[in-house]
């Protein structure tokens, strides 16, 4: 097994940071030649598994256009060029969209969304024991409602597909499964 052969790459669409879509030639390990093999540049991204200090799992609600459903995520976010790394992205992210902050942060996962089409990883933090520290700082096209679940409403939602974010639900099952 080895990498395959990049032959050319051109750029049909960037809106950076959000989307840079690249067509790329390439060829396979057996010789075969590919055209129009697509990737989908996105920025890193963070999200955070926060438990407040009775521990309850802070989570997020709002809008998902693509899907046209309202559901639950943790609070998440892409990395920005201004922040001094991934742990700072998303202490950021939690902080403007939900108001928490503090506890004991670590990573508690690293994964792709799609790593047949995506080149960006997303870094999971879990943080325990966070408080309330401040109203939210949404953007203006945000509209995020912030709660605080227990574990077995999170199993719940986990169990009827209400989180329909996978990396969300990835880490939240692991969080659960170690429980």
């Amino acid at each position: 097994m080895k990498k395959w052969e990049l032959l050319s790459s051109k750029y049909l669409f960037t809106r950076k940071p959000w989307l840079t879509i690249r067509e790329d030639r390439v060829k396979l390990n057996k010789g075969l030649i590919m055209d129009g093999y697509y990737v989908f540049e996105y920025p890193d991204w963070a999200t955070v598994l926060a438990i407040d200090t009775e521990g309850y799992f802070i989570m997020i609600q709002q809008y998902r256009h693509a899907l046209g459903e309202i559901s639950y995520e943790l609070s998440a976010g892409v990395c920005e060029d201004e922040d001094q790394d991934h742990l700072a992205s998303a202490q950021r992210e939690l902080l403007e969209e939900t108001g928490y902050g503090g506890g004991e942060w670590k990573l508690w996962t690293v994964n792709s969304a799609n790593p047949g089409t995506h080149t960006n990883l997303t870094y999971c933090y879990i943080a325990v024991g966070v408080e309330k520290i401040q109203e939210q700082k949404l953007d203006g096209t945000e509209e995020i409602s912030v709660h605080r679940l227990s574990k077995a409403e999170v199993l719940e939602l986990l169990e009827r597909n209400q989180i329909r974010q996978s990396l969300h639900a990835a880490a939240l099952w692991k969080y659960i499964a170690q429980k």
